[in-house]
C-alpha cells in the first residue's frame, strides 16, 4: 500500500507486549497502526486521528473496553470494532454485541484468525474504500502531556496547573476526569459515564460527588464561575467541556 491508501487501525491495549506485537504485524501488512494504552488516550485518539478500525480490550485503566465502545456507538455506528480480550466467556460476548461490538476474538489468538478477520471487518464494512482523513483543526494545544486551553495550563505530567486559581496541584481524581473531559470536548458527558470512569460506579459515590468536582474545576479555570465558558451544564444530561 502506498503512504496515501494505507488503513488506519487503532489498537486500544495496555499490554506492552501484546500491543507491540499487533503494531508490528499490522504495519507488515501494509496498514498504518497506533496504540492507546488506556481508555482515556483512547477516546482521544479516536476523536482526533479518526481510525477506520478499532482493536480493543475490555480491562483497560481508566476507562474499560465496554464503556468505550458504548462512547464510540454514541456518535458512530459504522466504524468497526473488533475485541480482542482474556475476558472470553458467553456473557462478555453477548455483553459486546449488544454495545455494538462487530467480532469478539478471545486471548491467547492464532496470528493468521486475527488479522485475516481484520481484513474482513474493513472489507464488510464499506472501510476499504481509501476515505480521505483531513486533518482536524483545534484552537487549543493537546500533546498528551500538557493541554492548554484559554489562559489555563494543565501538566499531566507533574499534575500542575496554572489557571484563574494561580498555580495548584491536581489530585488523581481530578486528572482522570479532566482528561475524560478532554478527550471527549465539545460532547456531554453524563454523571453515570463519569462516575464509571472515576469510581467505576462505587456504590459509596453519589452523583453529587461529580457535581462537586464540577465546580471545584470551574473555580480552578474559569474567570467567573458563576458563568461558566469551559464546564457548562447540560439540563437532564450531565456536563460538557467546551473551549
Amino acid at each position: 500500500m502506498e503512504a496515501a491508501e494505507k488503513k488506519r487501525i487503532l489498537v486500544i491495549e495496555d499490554e506492552a507486549h501484546i500491543a507491540d506485537g499487533i503494531r508490528l504485524n499490522l504495519s507488515l501488512q501494509g496498514y498504518q497502526v497506533k496504540v492507546a494504552t488506556d481508555g482515556i488516550d483512547g477516546l482521544e485518539q479516536w476523536r482526533e486521528w479518526e481510525p477506520d478500525l478499532i482493536v480493543l480490550d475490555i480491562m483497560l485503566p481508566m476507562i474499560d473496553g465496554f464503556s468505550i465502545l458504548k462512547t464510540i456507538r454514541q456518535t458512530d455506528e459504522k466504524i468497526p470494532v473488533l475485541i480482542l480480550s482474556a475476558r472470553g466467556d458467553t456473557k462478555d460476548k453477548v455483553r459486546g454485541l449488544r454495545y455494538g461490538v462487530d467480532d469478539y476474538l478471545s486471548k491467547p489468538f492464532d496470528l493468521d484468525e486475527f488479522l485475516l478477520r481484520v481484513e474482513r471487518l474493513l472489507t464488510r464494512s464499506g472501510w476499504n474504500e481509501n476515505p480521505k482523513h483531513e486533518p482536524k483543526q483545534s484552537c487549543d494545544i493537546f500533546n498528551g502531556d500538557f493541554f492548554q486551553f484559554g489562559e489555563n495550563q494543565i501538566d499531566f505530567v507533574s499534575f500542575k496547573a496554572i489557571c484563574a486559581a494561580g498555580e495548584i496541584i491536581l489530585t488523581d481524581q481530578e486528572i482522570i476526569l479532566l482528561k475524560l473531559f478532554i478527550a471527549n470536548r465539545g460532547k456531554p458527558l453524563s454523571r453515570q459515564m463519569l462516575l464509571s470512569a472515576g469510581w467505576g460506579y462505587s456504590e459509596q459515590i453519589s452523583t453529587r460527588t461529580v457535581d462537586n468536582f464540577i465546580v471545584r474545576f470551574r473555580k480552578y479555570f474559569e474567570k467567573d464561575p458563576k458563568k461558566p465558558r469551559f464546564f457548562i451544564s447540560r439540563r437532564s444530561v450531565g456536563y460538557i467541556f467546551d473551549h
